[in-house]
């Protein structure tokens, strides 16, 4: 679960906010050569403003290669090249933007919580199996699966959490 809960925050990061992080830019995979490789292994990503992101291939033929991951991984950003580096500035986000993303961490929350209810699912059967081989006795059994319960009540609170503060942040204009 705590794994589960560990990536939800890693794909939140990569949702845009009115600031620019290098993270907005993990998911793009650029062809190198022949293999797709992630951004930040062909080229260093740093925002130097709060509304642009700066992007130094480590080869310049990668430009273009760059350039047009960026526009093909669909997340509205026009990067634009000056021949050494590539900026990537963040428009401003429209109301009807920010809803659409609102609508789309509360989609990956979703998802977050339907794994953790599936990490109960597997942590109970192992108690009944334990239980019918005789290792648990049955109040064992029923303390576990109230352990267990408890715990996905706990992680669930926290992506909710999570997702209240992520829909803050992307609300704030």
């Amino acid at each position: 679960m705590s794994k589960t809960l560990a990536n939800f925050k890693g794909e939140l990061t990569k949702v845009r906010t009115g600031r620019a992080t290098p993270a907005l830019l993990d998911g793009v995979r650029v062809d190198y050569y022949g293999s797709e490789m992630p951004l930040n292994q062909v080229a260093s990503v740093s925002a130097p403003e709060p509304r642009q992101l700066l992007i130094q291939p480590w080869e310049q033929s990668m430009l273009q290669v760059i350039e047009k991951a960026i526009l093909t991984a669909d997340l509205g950003l026009n990067p634009q090249n000056d021949g050494k580096l590539i900026r990537v500035p963040l428009p401003m986000l429209t109301e009807e933007r920010r809803k659409d993303l609102v609508k789309q961490i509360k989609k990956m929350g979703e998802e977050c919580k339907i794994a953790l209810r599936n990490e109960r699912r597997d942590a109970n059967e192992e108690i009944k199996k334990a239980e019918k081989d005789k290792e648990l006795t049955q109040d064992d059994a029923k303390k576990s699966a109230e352990q267990v319960q408890k715990k996905t009540d706990d992680f669930v609170a926290d992506v909710d959490k999570l997702l209240a503060a992520k829909e803050k942040e992307i609300m704030s204009v």
